[in-house]
Order: C-alpha cells, then sequence, then structure tokens
C-alpha cells in the first residue's frame, strides 16, 4: 500500500503520526490537533515539540511499537524517512489502516485557501518565518507550517483563521509536486539530496514540475542572481503563462535589491519596487538573508498587500531557532547555532558573521549531515570551514542513511586542510566540547553548525565555559 492523498479531510480526524516529532510531521499534527483533530504518534525519543504537542490534547508515545496505532485511526501519515520495515506501519497495513504521506496531509490541510509555497534548496524555513510572521504582525492571521520553531518549542505551525497558509515545499523527495500553491517562491536551485537525485538536469525537472503546480493566474517569484534559478527562469520563460517576478541585485531584477548594509548582527535592506526606494530591516546578518526578504516581500505584493506595510511588518521577524540563533554568551564568547549543512549555506553564515563580527575569531564546531552528502559535497564542505579561524569536525550524522563504506568526515577534514584551514577531527562529543572550549578565549564566536543533533552541544560549551 503506497501512501497516498486522503480522500477527504475527514480521514484525517484520528490520525496517528509515525514520527511526529519530526519538523515537517509535528506541524501537520499540532494544526490538526486545533482544528479539533485527536491526534496520535509516536517519535523516537522525548522532545520539547512532543510536549507541546501534548498540551494541545495530542498523545504521544515514545519509540515505535505496532501496539501505539489504535485500531480506530482514520488514517497513518508518514514521511519519506520512516522505512518499509517500521512495526507501526506494518501493523497499519494489517488492519488495513489508509497510510498517507506528510506531503498529502499537508496539500490536505491548504485546500480552500490561497497558499504561498516557499521551494529552494535552501533557505525555505527562513523565508516562510519572515512570511508567516510578517502577515501575522498585520493582522491578516495566516495559517503556516514552517521546518523549525520561531521562538518556542511547537511554534512551527498554527492555524489561522485567515484565508493565507504558507508552507515550505519541500524538493528533497519531490513531494512538492503535491501542491497547489496561488504563490511560490523559488530561492535557488542548487544539486542536493544525492539518494534522489542523480543530475542537475534531474533537479531542472523537478522544479519546473513544481512550477506547473501553480494555479493559473498565480504567480512565480524567483531569485535573479542565482545560478540555477536564473537557468530555470530561462526554461520556463517562454512557455509558461504564469506572472514570473524576479528579485536580486541583478539589474535586470523586476524588485532590484538597491544596497545591503550591515548594522551589527541585522542588516538594512533597500529595493527598487515600482520605481521607487523601499527601506526595511532585517533582524539576522547576512546577504542571503537580506535576499530571503526581499523573496518574502515579493510574495506578500503578489498576494496584493501593499509593499510599504509589508516592509514595516517585515521588522517583526526575530529569527528562527538554529538560523544563526545566539545562544549565550559566557566571559566574553558568544555561542550561535546554525542549520547549514549545505555548502552553499555554510559559506552564506561564516561570511554573514564575518561581516557582523568584524575582526572577531570564528570558531566552529560542525557535524556534516548524511553520508550521501558528505560523498558528494565534502570537499566544498571543507573548502567551507577554511573560512572560519579553526573547526572541530563530528562523525556525520546519518539521519535515515545507512553508513557509505569509505566515506567518513575525514573526507571533509582532508579538504580544509588543503584548503588552509585549521581544523581537527572529534572521536566523539565530549572531545568535541572540550576542543571548542579548550580554543576559545574572550572576543570569539562560537558556531554549532549542521542539521543534526550538534545544536543540544551549544548549551554544553557554555556551561563548560562558566566552570
Amino acid at each position: 500500500m503506497a501512501p497516498g492523498l486522503p480522500q477527504s479531510m475527514a480521514d484525517m480526524d484520528r490520525p496517528h503520526f509515525i514520527g511526529i516529532g519530526g519538523a515537517g510531521m509535528s506541524g501537520i499534527a499540532k494544526i490538526l490537533a486545533q482544528r479539533g483533530a485527536r491526534v496520535a504518534g509516536s517519535d523516537a525519543r522525548e522532545s520539547a515539540t512532543a510536549e507541546a504537542l501534548r498540551t494541545l490534547g495530542a498523545t504521544v508515545h515514545i519509540g515505535h511499537d505496532a501496539a501505539h496505532v489504535s485500531p480506530d485511526a482514520t488514517c497513518v501519515v508518514v514521511s519519506s524517512a520512516i522505512r518499509e520495515d517500521n512495526p507501526e506501519l506494518l501493523r497499519a497495513k494489517e488492519l488495513g489502516i489508509p497510510v498517507v504521506h506528510r506531503s498529502d496531509a499537508l496539500a490536505g490541510l491548504m485546500d480552500g485557501l490561497r497558499p504561498i509555497a516557499v521551494a529552494g534548496t535552501h533557505g525555505k524555513t527562513t523565508t516562510t518565518s519572515m512570511l508567516a510572521v510578517s502577515l501575522s504582525s498585520l493582522g491578516l492571521n495566516p495559517s503556516y507550517a514552517i521546518g523549525g520553531d520561531l521562538d518556542a518549542p511547537g511554534s512551527n505551525a498554527l492555524h489561522g483563521e485567515g484565508d493565507v497558509f504558507v508552507a515550505e515545499a519541500d524538493e528533497s523527495d519531490r513531494s512538492f509536486h503535491k501542491y497547489r500553491p496561488e504563490v511560490a517562491i523559488i530561492l535557488n536551485v542548487e544539486l542536493d539530496h544525492h539518494a534522489n537525485y542523480a543530475s542537475m538536469d534531474e533537479i531542472y525537472d523537478s522544479f519546473e514540475t513544481f512550477t506547473t503546480k501553480i494555479v493559473p493566474g498565480g504567480t512565480l517569484v524567483i531569485a535573479a542572481d542565482q545560478e540555477g534559478a536564473a537557468e530555470l527562469t530561462r526554461r520556463i520563460r517562454d512557455t509558461t503563462s504564469l506572472k514570473v517576478v524576479t528579485y536580486g541585485e541583478s539589474e535586470s531584477a523586476d524588485i532590484r535589491i538597491h544596497k545591503i548594509t550591515p548594522r551589527g548582527l541585522a542588516s538594512e535592506v533597500t529595493v527598487l519596487l515600482d520605481g521607487k526606494l523601499l527601506t526595511f530591516m532585517v533582524s539576522v546578518p547576512g546577504r542571503h538573508y537580506a535576499h530571503n526578504a526581499v523573496a518574502a516581500l515579493a510574495a506578500g505584493v503578489a498576494l496584493g498587500i501593499p509593499s510599504r506595510n509589508l516592509a514595516g511588518a517585515l521588522k517583526s521577524y526575530t529569527g528562527v531557532k538554529r538560523r544563526l540563533q545566539l545562544k549565550g554568551e559566557v566571559n566574553g564568547v558568544q555561542v550561535i547555532d546554525s542549520y547549514a549543512h549545505h555548502p552553499t549555506e555554510m559559506t552564506a553564515d561564516l561570511e554573514a558573521m564575518r561581516s557582523a563580527a568584524g575582526d572577531a575569531r570564528i570558531l566552529v564546531l560542525f557535524q556534516p549531515h548524511l553520508f550521501s552528502r558528505t560523498q558528494e559535497l565534502g570537499k566544498e564542505m571543507g573548502d567551507a570551514l577554511a573560512l572560519a579561524d579553526a573547526s572541530v569536525v563530528l562523525d556525520i550524522y546519518p539521519a535515515r542513511e545507512d553508513p557509505i563504506p569509505g566515506i567518513t568526515s575525514a573526507l571533509i577534514i582532508d579538504a580544509a586542510r588543503a584548503a588552509g584551514a585549521d581544523v581537527q577531527a572529534a572521536p566523539d562529543r565530549d572531545a568535541a566540547v572540550a576542543a571548542v572550549v579548550g580554543m576559545a578565549k574572550p572576543g570569539d564566536l562560537v558556531l554549532t553548525m549542521g542539521a543534526g543533533d550538534v545544536t543540544e552541544l551549544g548549551p554544553r560549551i557554555l556551561e563548560q565555559l562558566e566552570g
């Protein structure tokens, strides 16, 4: 039984989520609970997200067990990370309970609303968050589903009473083909998710298919400066009936970024829109976050919201967890958490911190994410780490993957050293924390970087710096 589309939202009345604590899954579960569904699910371990779901009335089991699946569940929701031998999935099939993919559940939640879908190899969570916060501050009361928490556990999703739904559109498993947005954003197009895409041509084909899902009369907002996005625009420009709005620093951009001015850990952005200059603040540093904000601005304008209102509302965005999030400061050392795991993201965050930090030293504790990504992009990750003053590299975080023979963090470390970087391996988490604490001096910036559980080490670094 392959995961499919729920026949109606009534099939989501009593859903069971396998892996309910994940960023994408928990958001859908939260919205369904807020809409009155009797939500249940399981996750591998206890978490603040699980507890946040319980406060909404959801039943959350820890560990995966066939007994967790109630026979009266109307569907079982899975993501692409759930393996076929998962005991709860096997139980659902035994009981004949419909199996629904996460993306189909999310598509069902958007029915009847005005969806904005945010796509791209990276930057989706930040841009979706900027839109959600801005539209909320304008009183539009949107629904949203974000791949990260705004300012508290469980704040990655909300059922709003307005008619706008803002959601991340994940290209990793082609699930973004399920959505029918009124406005779509494509931030960038790069080769990633190597287990599912063998070439850039496959990536372009997938993103092109995504653009065909935008409703007739809808709008595509797409980057003008990023090479992959520009190539995609060239491929579809002569065949699409959509309104295509480009943004960026290019002279040809429909919404042109006139100037980005660093303001400490923030940026002042000026754009040329409809022949007039418009200036607003972005609360996170770095050129790529400024570009994300302009994409959000363009999408809001496409919905008919006045640009000056949006510019003012963007000030209310104060960041999202794990996106250059300040975790604390001890003895003059600031510890900042970065979700960057693709070389482009790593480079962007390190350049942003370099711009904001001036002469301060930047130390990185990096955890590679996925064996397949390391196999394909290990050299580029090493090159990115050369932008730091010193780095410590952990073992690869496997997530959903099995090990690949010969693929280890040594690929990244060797590449970084070849690029002239000061980098060392850490045999385990304790050694990694000790190495960073031993290097850190007053005035330094420490980045815990990666999409895995490296985020848990930031508080430990702060604790030991106090010691």
